[in-house]
């Protein structure tokens, strides 16, 4: 089995921006799992006539899952096909992480994969990034995303497209009403909505509000900041950067919806629990966390499934 290199996460290139791949679907309970595995098995899985029977979805639904797979940074396209990368192989890989993700570290994993992924999924990159509003409708999603898109989109869209984008991410993120968590409910609610990133008050208004987040894993928010330290080659970041969306690069507080304590705290929490790798100092006044060691981001997953498996055990 061919086995590509994870992509990097990237700054938001205005030339490649895209809208409306998902064909109106949001991502569902197993879809990545599912397209995962059948992708391990052929890799023309998304090519092929038969995908529809072996994926037991529609058509529209196949590529859907294709492109949350390439969305959440787990595939890539091959020669023939598509391949898993490593990053994917990692997680959901018959020897991975959470094959049948059912850990929900992996579903804030999967949510930092979109989120910043601005060449598949530019709107959900600029609402965790750049849209800040606490409190809207979901009008004022749609007319921002299109005024953002508008200034800083070079290739053709759609005001139309535009639209349902904003539309199927607040589908993705807001639980439904009344849901009791039955079978059919589950499976069309987003995995995402557990995280509770989005929320809908009565009538039309949303709410996005930075939070402690005590239930993002430590692991994983680990993950995110030495996958962004590794995207820009540095050694030291202001924790404004790692706070706010800067040099169009994302950020773990923005991505996270974390208060500014919230990030500092956890970024202390880290340095302790995993000595030698970064460290706070105060250099003509801005407080920068500078990376002591060249580090694989995963290292950092290691860190949080093992101590899932050491739960389990106990």
């Amino acid at each position: 089995m061919n086995i590509v290199e994870t992509e990097r996460i990237s700054s938001f290139d205005t030339k490649k921006g895209s809208f409306g791949r998902h064909e109106t679907f949001p991502l569902r309970f197993s879809w990545l799992t599912k397209g995962f595995q059948e992708l391990i098995r052929d890799p023309k899985i998304f090519l092929s006539d038969d995908a529809t029977v072996t994926l037991g979805v529609g058509k529209n639904m196949v590529n859907a899952i294709r492109h949350w797979l390439l969305a959440a940074r787990l595939i890539k396209p091959g020669p023939e096909g598509f391949l898993p990368n490593t990053l994917g192989e990692r997680i959901f890989g018959s020897e991975g992480f959470d094959p049948y993700l059912e850990d929900e570290g992996t579903l804030w994993l999967i949510h930092w994969l979109i989120a910043t992924n601005p060449k598949q999924a530019t709107g959900w990159y600029w609402f965790f990034n750049c849209f800040h509003k606490a409190e809207f409708t979901s009008q004022e999603v749609a007319t921002s995303l299109f005024d953002f898109a508008e200034q800083n989109i070079q290739s053709k869209f759609s005001a139309t497209t535009v639209k349902q984008d904003a539309a199927i991410l607040l589908r993705m993120y807001v639980r439904s009403r009344g849901n009791t968590r039955t079978p059919i409910e589950e499976a069309l609610d987003s995995p995402l909505s557990l995280l509770k990133l989005i929320s809908k008050a009565d009538g039309t208004t949303y709410y996005s509000r930075p939070a402690e987040r005590e239930e993002l894993p430590l692991g994983i928010f680990g993950f995110a900041v030495a996958e962004l330290y590794h995207a820009m080659e540095e050694q030291a970041l202001p924790i404004e950067t790692l706070m706010y969306s800067n040099n169009n690069y994302p950020s773990p507080g923005a991505v996270f919806r974390l208060t500014e304590n919230a990030l500092i705290a956890k970024l202390e929490k880290l340095i302790h629990q995993l000595p030698g790798i970064f460290e706070i100092r105060e250099t003509a006044g801005i407080h920068q966390l500078y990376l002591l060691e060249q580090v694989d981001p995963v290292r950092f997953l290691e860190f949080h499934y093992a101590e899932q498996s050491q739960e389990q055990v106990a």
